[in-house]
């Protein structure tokens, strides 16, 4: 957020790539100054870091709450959304299987599978409530805040943590180069914590998923986002896209050409998060609207293989 609002580019560290000279740039999570207490639990003592990020960014998320979740005074709702998934460990265990199939280890195995973060995070919190794990684009943390809104209204839960989180390894740093060689890979995680009771900030819409077809391309897809939240009015409204300046970016470009309020362009600023990307370009637009400089925050995120999908969030004076 500091990045965001003072409108800085995080500037990249180098990730050496196995029998390559040249090193890759990545954005990676400042280590912490102190040890995180949660790193003692039982579960987390092997976890990968995309399991790190995002309990940290739950529990920042839930605060005072946890306390309730772990007595079970809170049923709470768990949704985590992935793109690449815990990358480091499946190449070191499909190295291994590689090298020696009967030595492969079972301890790294545990966390290659895209559902490891979300259990930790149930573990660590206490939660015995619905946990999902959503893999997909970057507009996937979108479409999660859907599931935990119809989760909240049918009383499945009494709250709903919803979580995108990566981590950097050189496959996915060197993937993304060769379809967008301008952008930089990037790790983290986002959370929102979604409750049922009125508050001073609200989820108050998620467009239709615009899925990418043979009928439907991503441009068409785009503009049909652009279309349903308007235009802004210029007094208070915020748009939180995922432009970065790349040449792969005309469609969502087009779609909101003619935006009249605020922008803030999350991507160009932190780096392509894949599925903590639209968790950050909604936390960017909650905290614009808790600190005032905004009453109405619009998330645009146009995904890079699957769908253009939104979402409005609104200050409730």
């Amino acid at each position: 957020m500091e990045a965001v609002v003072g409108q800085r580019r995080v500037v990249p560290a180098e990730l050496v790539r196995p029998n390559r000279s040249q090193p890759l740039p990545v954005n990676r999570v400042p280590a912490p100054e102190t040890r995180p207490a949660f790193l003692s639990h039982p579960r987390m003592r092997r976890a990968s870091p995309i399991s790190q990020f995002a309990l940290g960014a739950a529990l920042e998320a839930v605060g005072s709450e946890s306390s309730d979740i772990a007595e079970g005074a809170l049923r709470l709702g768990i949704l985590f959304c992935a793109f690449t998934g815990s990358v480091n460990y499946s190449r070191r265990f499909y190295a291994e299987v590689l090298t020696n199939p009967a030595g492969a280890s079972p301890l790294l195995f545990t966390e290659t599978v895209f559902n490891a973060p979300a259990s930790h995070l149930a573990a660590v919190l206490g939660s015995t409530a619905i946990a999902y794990t959503l893999v997909g684009d970057q507009g996937e943390f979108i479409k999660a805040l859907a599931l935990a809104a119809q989760w909240l209204d049918e009383e499945r839960v009494d709250a709903c943590l919803v979580v995108g989180a990566e981590e950097s390894d050189w496959l996915t740093a060197e993937a993304l180069r060769m379809f967008s060689p301008d952008l930089v890979a990037a790790e983290g995680a986002a959370a929102v914590y979604l409750r049922r009771e009125p508050s001073a900030i609200e989820l108050t819409a998620v467009s239709e998923p615009y899925l990418y077809r043979r009928t439907r391309g991503r441009t068409e897809a785009a503009l049909r986002l652009g279309r349903s939240f308007g235009r802004g009015d210029g007094a208070g409204d915020l748009l939180c896209d995922g432009l970065a300046g790349t040449r792969d970016e005309v469609a969502e470009a087009q779609a909101w050409s003619d935006w009249n309020g605020g922008r803030i362009s999350v991507r160009s600023l932190l780096g392509e998060g894949f599925a903590a990307m639209g968790g950050w370009q909604s936390v960017a637009a909650i905290e614009s609207l808790r600190s005032g400089c905004a009453t109405r925050g619009i998330v645009s995120v146009v995904g890079g293989n699957l769908q253009a999908i939104g979402a409005e969030f609104q200050f409730r004076a």
